[in-house]
C-alpha cells in the first residue's frame, strides 16, 4: 500500500514508517520539523529512513519513501501532497503533544490537533482515501475512576485542552464516517515510551537527570499509575489497525448508532505500573539511585492510566509483550548511546 504517515519525524511517526517500509509498504511522511523540541532529534531520526541530515528542499525521495517538510494545519500544503501521491491509506500522528504544555501554549494545539486533523480528514473525503487511522490520547479519559479505562467508557470531560482536541478528533472522524462512508479508526495511546523517544515525556527527563546527578521532580508524591507501552507494541498495534480498516458493524451500538465504518481501540501494554516502579527500574537499569523531590499533581495530569485492550486483543489479535524492566533497558542502551 502507499501510506501517507503525518508526523513522521516524531517518536512514534519514525517508528511506524520504518516498520511499514520494512513489510514492504511505500510511505509518504509528511512533518514540519517543529521546534517543540530538539529538532535535531527529528533530523535524526529521519537520517535512519533514509533523509539527509541537511534539510535543504521540501521535497525528498528515496527507495521506498517520500518526505515532505510540510505543515498539516496549511491546507494548500495537504492538498499538494494529496494530489500528488496515490494514497492507499493515512496514519495521521502529526499533532502538539504535552498535556502540560497545552497549558502554556493552546493555540499551537487549535492549529495543529483540529485544523490540522480536518485538513487531513476533508481531504481523505474530497481524493477518495477511506482508509484513515489517526492517534487519538488516553488523556481523554480524563478523570475517570473506573479502570481499566474502556472504549465504551463515556469520555465528554477532558481535564486538558490537549485531551480535548483528541476528543474532537474522534467527533469529526465519527461524522465522517457516517457520512461520507471513510473508515476512521481512533488509537487511544497509552504512556508510550521506547528508543528515539520525546525529550520532554519522563523517561528521557529521568535518565538525563540521573546521568547529571540532577534532583527529579516526583508529582502526586509519586501516586501515579501509568499503562507504559513500549514502542514496539504501540507500532504492531497501528500496523494491524491499517491493513486491516474498520468495517460497517453488524448492529448498531451506544457508541455507534448509526452503523458508520468506524473504531475507537485503546493501545496499552495493559498492565499499570505504580510510577516508582518505574524509577526503581530505571536505577537498576542504571545502577544509580535518584534524588527525588516529591512534587503535588500538576493541572490537567491524570493519576491513573490502565488500558482495556479487549477489542484490539480479539478483533487483531494484538498481544503487547515488553516487560517494563526489558522496556526501559533497551532505552538506555539508546540513550547512552546516541549521547555519547
Amino acid at each position: 500500500m502507499n501510506i501517507l504517515v503525518t508526523g513522521v519525524g516524531g517518536f512514534i511517526g519514525y517508528h511506524l514508517a520504518k516498520k511499514l517500509i520494512e513489510i514492504g509498504h511505500f510511505v509518504i511522511g509528511v512533518d514540519n520539523l517543529n521546534d517543540y523540541y530538539d529538532v535535531n532529534l527529528k533530523i535524526n531520526r529521519l537520517k535512519k529512513l533514509g533523509i539527509p541530515s541537511v534539510i535543504k528542499q521540501s521535497l525528498i525521495t528515496t527507495d521506498n519513501f517520500i518526505f515532505y517538510k510540510s505543515d498539516i494545519s496549511i491546507k494548500n500544503q495537504v492538498e499538494e501532497i494529496f494530489t500528488a501521491n496515490n494514497l492507499d491509506a493515512v496514519c495521521n500522528l502529526a499533532a502538539q503533544a504535552g498535556v502540560r504544555y497545552s497549558i502554556e501554549n493552546p493555540d499551537a494545539y487549535i492549529q495543529s490537533n483540529i485544523i490540522g486533523f480536518q485538513n487531513i480528514i476533508e481531504c481523505c473525503r474530497k481524493y477518495g482515501v477511506k482508509n484513515l487511522s489517526y492517534a487519538s490520547s488516553s488523556s481523554v479519559y480524563g478523570g475517570n475512576e473506573n479502570l481499566p479505562f474502556s472504549e465504551n467508557d463515556v469520555v465528554d470531560s477532558p481535564i486538558s485542552l490537549y485531551a480535548a482536541t483528541k476528543k474532537s478528533n474522534e467527533l469529526v472522524a465519527y461524522t465522517y464516517s457516517h457520512l461520507y462512508g471513510i473508515s476512521t479508526t481512533g488509537l487511544r495511546f497509552f504512556t508510550v515510551y521506547g528508543p528515539w523517544g520525546r525529550p520532554d515525556m519522563a523517561l528521557f527527563l529521568f535518565v538525563k537527570a540521573i546521568l547529571d546527578n540532577k534532583p527529579i521532580n516526583v508529582f502526586n508524591d509519586g501516586k501515579m499509575l501509568r499503562d507504559f507501552t513500549f514502542i514496539d507494541d504501540i507500532v504492531e498495534g497501528v500496523v494491524r489497525v491499517i491493513e486491516n480498516p474498520a468495517k460497517i458493524p453488524h448492529k448498531k451500538s451506544k457508541l455507534n448508532p448509526t452503523k458508520a465504518p468506524y473504531k475507537i481501540y485503546n493501545i496499552g501494554n495493559n498492565n499499570p505500573v505504580k510510577l516508582m516502579d518505574f524509577i526503581r527500574a530505571i536505577e537498576n537499569s542504571l545502577n544509580k539511585k535518584f534524588e527525588i523531590n516529591f512534587m503535588p499533581l500538576q493541572p490537567g495530569d491524570v493519576p491513573k492510566t490502565y488500558a482495556n485492550v479487549d477489542s484490539l486483543v480479539k478483533e487483531l489479535n494484538y498481544k503487547p509483550n515488553s516487560p517494563i524492566q526489558k522496556g526501559i533497558d533497551k532505552f538506555v542502551n539508546w540513550y547512552l548511546q546516541y549521547y555519547n
